[in-house]
């Protein structure tokens, strides 16, 4: 009997997902958390065969926690869910040695498939995601939130960027947002740092 632990934040998916596991005749799932914290000690402790966890919980994130035991050389094959295709992501997974990285909209049989692979010693990562990261390689920004991302690379604030580029101050604000979103960051200078790393500008 395979021996599993489950992380997940939304209690709703958490309850469903230990369900559907618990159906399997072959999986036992000996705990579940909502949080990094509980999640990492539990595991510690019960040292599962298999643990599945969410990125984003409090406390410490489904990263941490497989960070924490990939230190710990845990013989626990972990398996990292998320909704966030997000490269950064992706790059702390395979730092942490992850065996399994799958996106939370893949049927549940394909995360029973994945459990037993990874126990088999493969690394799965889901083909979606994989492709999603390497799509997200490419330039996502328009001519003119370039334009505008070049004017803050050179200090300028929303107003003078507007003068520079022919553009109100709230159209520039609204370049501005759209090009955090894009980028997945919460500062202009975060996203200009991700252009610059990619090469964009």
């Amino acid at each position: 009997m395979t021996t599993v632990y489950l992380a997940e934040d939304q209690k709703m998916l958490n309850t469903a997902l230990a369900t559907l596991l618990g159906l399997e005749d072959d999986l036992d799932v000996i705990g579940t958390a909502t949080d990094g914290n509980t999640a990492l000690s539990e595991i510690i402790f019960n040292k599962p065969d298999v643990a599945i966890l969410d990125i984003e919980m409090p406390k410490l994130s489904g990263l941490d926690v497989a960070q924490q035991l990939n230190i710990l050389k845990l013989p626990t094959k972990v398996i990292i869910l998320t909704t966030f295709a997000r490269e950064t992501y992706f790059e702390q997974a395979v730092q942490a040695n992850v065996n399994g990285y799958l996106l939370k909209d893949n049927p549940t049989d394909q995360l029973v498939k994945t459990i037993h692979e990874v126990l088999n010693g493969q690394t799965i990562f889901s083909p979606e995601l994989v492709r999603t990261i390497i799509s997200a390689e490419k330039n996502p920004l328009s001519k003119r939130e370039m334009d505008v991302l070049k004017e803050i690379k050179t200090g300028k604030n929303s107003k003078e960027i507007g003068k520079a580029v022919y553009l109100s101050d709230g159209t520039v604000r609204n370049y501005i947002s759209s090009i955090l979103s894009k980028t997945g960051t919460t500062s202009r200078i975060e996203a200009l740092n991700i252009a610059e790393n990619k090469k964009w500008i």
